[in-house]
């Protein structure tokens, strides 16, 4: 079986559908099932567009309102994840997966599903530590801290799927696994992308909720995308007990631009007697099911239950009974229905509504699977606590003035709202406008076979069997620093000097939260700079985006000037003063 994996979609189905009907017919190849890794932008309507963490200027529609409003269907079964760049009220509509347009699936929060005999596993979203414990508490309209904490992982998702026991073949997650990048060609990673040299040497890129799935459910193969680049890992897995060692092969993606690596065919081998169609898994439904207690739609923080001693039940792994009863309530019937219907208008080009509030109603397809399996409606449970009464109307859409719902005056850009700084997401390179020049620029003539493509999955070879241990973090140079040597010893003194005299312990917390806060709006401000380059200004933009070496003391002088620890001082002053003489020099030359 042929399955085509795309990186990040930013809403360009036309262009990504083009694309594979186009290798196709090169390759003399059919390709049987699409999958999308995040940043799908299922945007329907205008309203939507309010819902999405993107600059306005950046609001666009795309090409998806036309598959939803019936003008074109999807020609290949397409199964995606969310990301960080969603219309978050579409998706929560679906909290267990579900049609967002017709052929087009989305797995929810989580999910798992089988299609042909292979099971297909993916987690929406992105990491972020401090929403990790919470609830899905977040419910339209948004506020700058839900527009964002709505599409960041759950630590309830990733518990349901650490439950699941029998062997899954495909896992989609938008961020990366914390770690992969040590079983690749961690170099040539870090040439694409310098920026993230030093999350990779200190081990913190990617997410530590996804890292921990991996270990567990140790898939064949696994999917990201997010960083906008293409890497393949090889990850060879300790055995488990007495079964045999089992391995992953892990690819992520670029997204949807000419001449990026955003798409490749796998071959999957096919399963013998297995049914056509997409198919719900009867062990995902059962943990669902038996978590559905566990589930909160409030902002407090929550942890699993653990065998310490505090719990009576910690276990909730489906057993064969329980995955029996699910298929009855099913009727028999795996195969998943087919049954989208609009729950709001589409976009019309002829006639916009820039002032279309959100919606925020409940879908058939949720409150059908919720009555057949015995779960909760989270969304709508949410809906509730936000607006007591609410019964799940969809909200009545305005074509001026709006309401008190109305988002249009949010901020567009909140990438500096956040209350954390979390370096696993990765926004400072999103690259809304892509690097120009002769090189990239489309030949006159191109269709989709200027986009570069591989037809075939193309992996290292095994680093690690199955006796061997984990393969070393890379011995990577550290980084430069240029205070002389004088002033390091004299700051030292001062340091000492300082830490007896002056600093006492709340004194150093609240300057080191002082420092990470700074840290946080430079990378912020480079994100909005990139933004507003034009593209005869790309190479500026890259120059702009890479992270220095760590150096405390650097500052933008158009950024607030940060507080800094008065012991660093001398070393700031002797560093300026160095890159005034070298300036100085460099002038006389």
């Amino acid at each position: 079986m042929k399955i085509a994996v795309e990186g990040c979609c930013h809403g360009e189905l036309d262009k990504i559908y083009e694309t594979i009907e186009f290798l196709e017919k090169k390759e003399g190849v059919k390709v049987d099932l699409l999958l999308c890794c995040g940043d799908f932008q299922a945007v329907r309507n205008e309203g939507d567009m309010k819902c999405m963490a993107v600059p306005a200027k950046y609001r666009t529609m795309q090409t998806f309102y036309k598959y939803y409003s019936g003008e074109k269907k999807a020609p290949i079964l397409t199964i995606f994840i969310g990301g960080n760049h969603e219309a978050s009220n579409h998706l929560q509509e679906l909290p267990y997966g579900g049609w967002v347009a017709p052929n087009i699936y989305y797995l929810g929060y989580a999910g798992v599903v089988r299609y042909k005999g292979i099971r297909i596993g993916g987690l929406s979203g992105i990491y972020k530590s401090h929403d990790y414990r919470k609830g899905h508490h977040e419910f339209p309209p948004y506020n700058p801290e839900t527009l964002r904490s709505v599409y960041h992982v759950r630590n309830v998702e990733v518990f349901k799927l650490k439950q699941i026991q029998m062997p899954v073949d495909i896992f989609m997650s938008h961020d990366w696994p914390r770690g992969i990048y040590h079983y690749g060609s961690t170099g040539e990673l870090l040439q694409k992308k310098k920026f993230l040299r030093h999350e990779v040497e200190t081990n913190t890129l990617g997410s530590p909720a996804a890292e921990e799935l991996l270990a567990h459910l140790q898939p064949s193969y696994w999917f990201s995308a997010h960083l906008h680049v293409k890497f393949a890992a090889f990850m060879q897995h300790a055995p488990k007990g007495n079964a045999a060692p089992r391995a992953t092969k892990f690819l992520s993606l670029d997204k949807c631009l000419p001449r990026r690596e955003f798409l490749q065919i796998v071959d999957i081998p096919e399963r013998s007697d297995s049914s056509e169609g997409l198919e719900y898994d009867p062990e995902w439904l059962a943990v669902l099911k038996a978590t559905d207690g566990l589930q909160r739609s409030s902002p407090h923080p929550w942890n699993p239950p653990e065998n310490n001693g505090l719990h009576d039940r910690w276990d909730f792994s489906a057993s064969e009974a329980a995955m029996m009863e699910v298929v009855e309530g099913l009727s028999g019937e795996l195969a998943v229905p087919e049954n989208f219907t609009q729950t709001v208008s589409a976009f019309d080009p002829d006639k916009p509504l820039p002032h279309t509030a959100p919606s925020c109603g409940t879908n058939a397809q949720t409150t059908e699977l919720c009555a057949k399996v015995g779960l909760t409606d989270i969304y709508a449970k949410a809906g509730e606590q936000r607006r007591p009464g609410w019964a799940g109307r969809e909200e009545e859409e305005e074509e001026e003035g709006g309401s008190g719902d109305e988002l249009s005056e949010y901020p567009t850009d909140t990438s500096a709202q956040s209350s954390s700084f979390n370096p696993d997401e990765i926004t400072i390179e999103d690259e809304w406008e892509e690097e120009g020049g002769e090189e990239d620029a489309p030949a006159k003539g191109d269709g989709p076979s200027r986009v570069r493509t591989t037809p075939r999955l193309i992996l290292p070879e095994p680093k690690l069997d199955a006796s061997s241990p984990r393969l070393p973090l890379m011995d990577l140079p550290p980084p430069s620093h240029s205070t002389p040597a004088a002033a390091v010893a004299e700051a030292e003194r001062d340091e000492a000097e300082q830490d007896e005299a002056e600093l006492d312990k709340t004194e150093l917390d609240e300057a080191e939260r002082d420092e990470a806060e700074r840290d946080e709006a430079e990378l912020d401000k480079a994100e909005r700079d990139e933004a507003e380059l034009d593209d005869g200004d790309a190479a500026a933009a890259a120059r702009i985006l890479k992270r220095s070496g760590g150096t405390a003391g650097e500052s933008d002088s158009r950024t607030a000037t940060p507080r800094i620890k008065r012991r660093n001082q001398v070393i700031y002053a002797a560093a300026e003063e160095e890159e005034e003489e070298e300036e100085e020099t460099s002038d006389c030359i």
